[in-house]
């Protein structure tokens, strides 16, 4: 019996019969069959988000701050002034100098604020009219720190009699030199000792003409004696080879004030926004973290918050000072413990 022979026109058209049959018993046309998905979850409706508090921005946002090097070389203003920006919306340019030349700076209308620690210049500035309100606000002290081998041998000493041993044997002291609060606390010890290192050119008397922080690191490379406030001294420690050899003198307090710049003098001077930083200065808010600032680091304060004592606890001379507007009312003169000499 002959093979039969099919034509290759009728093969092919069982093979394209044959494709589609298959194809059509394949779910999804031929390909793998598809994952059945469960229907989509529902969302819960969720609760609509508040706005952000915002604080309004004031008329005048810029605010110049004058103020002295202690302040900024502790960390202190690291801390305060953006605080102080956020809770008021003031953009603050801190220009940190020297007591007197942040005092000149707001004589001569280029701040609108300061914060200094220089009580008789602040006298003959607020005398002079230069200053508007004037309020105090935290206090630290000064330490006479020089190298532990202390060649003068002042450890221990009252601060007048280790100003006169410094000058006795000649030792190296550095002195800011620069009209700063620091200096002009420095000075007055130099003439109740009745001597005068800078008048006299003392070789061993070098004026460093800079802040604290560079006027510590100076006095550690040349192994040399410097008064400095407590707080830039604790700051920069680590890195000084320095140790405190005189301290806790109540002829030492270091007392901060904060100064407006008076309006009638300097129109032009932002006077709303330097009496919003003498109200956050001053609230009770602010006065907390003035108290604990550098305890957590130091083991100790590094200022002490002073709002509700005067001038007069200090046995300094008395000025005006405002009353901030949050305090509605006088200051009201309290006693406070000085310095006690251990």
């Amino acid at each position: 019996m002959k093979p039969v022979r099919i034509p290759l026109a009728v093969l092919t058209v069982l093979a394209f019969l044959s494709l589609g049959l298959a194809a059509c018993a394949a779910p999804g046309g031929g390909g793998p069959a598809a994952t059945p998905t469960s229907a989509p979850t529902a969302v819960p409706p969720t609760a609509t988000a508040m706005p952000p508090t915002t604080v309004p921005t004031p008329a005048n946002p810029d605010l110049i701050l004058a103020t002295t090097t202690s302040t900024q070389d502790s960390g202190l203003l690291d801390v305060l002034i953006p605080l102080f920006e956020q809770q008021t919306g003031y953009r603050v340019k801190t220009v940190a100098v020297g007591s007197g030349q942040a005092m000149t700076m707001g004589q001569q209308g280029n701040a609108d604020v300061l914060l200094v620690h220089s009580p008789a210049a602040e006298v003959t500035f607020m005398a002079a009219g230069w200053g508007k309100d004037r309020v105090l606000v935290m206090h630290n002290d000064f330490i006479i720190v020089g190298p532990s081998s202390d060649p003068a041998k002042i450890k221990g000493l009252a601060p007048v009699d280790a100003f006169k041993a410094v000058a006795a044997a000649s030792a190296a002291f550095i002195s800011r030199g620069d009209n700063s609060g620091t200096n002009a606390k420095e000075l007055a010890l130099w003439k109740s000792a009745g001597i005068d290192p800078a008048g006299s050119k003392a070789a061993w008397y070098v004026e460093s003409g800079q802040g604290m922080g560079a006027t510590l690191q100076i006095a550690s490379e040349k192994s040399a004696y410097t008064l400095t406030d407590r707080a830039t001294y604790l700051a920069n420690k680590a890195n000084l080879q320095l140790d405190i050899l005189v301290e806790k003198d109540n002829s030492l307090l270091n007392v901060y004030h904060v100064i407006t710049v008076n309006p009638d003098k300097w129109p032009k001077v932002n006077y709303t926004g330097a009496m919003a930083f003498l109200n956050f200065m001053t609230s009770p808010s602010t006065q907390e973290v003035i108290g604990k600032f550098g305890v957590d680091k130091y083991g100790q304060q590094l200022f002490i918050a002073d709002f509700g004592k005067t001038d007069a606890d200090f046995g300094l001379p008395a000025v005006p000072t405002a009353t901030p507007a949050a305090s509605g009312g006088m200051l009201e003169i309290k006693s406070v413990a000085l310095l006690e000499k251990k």
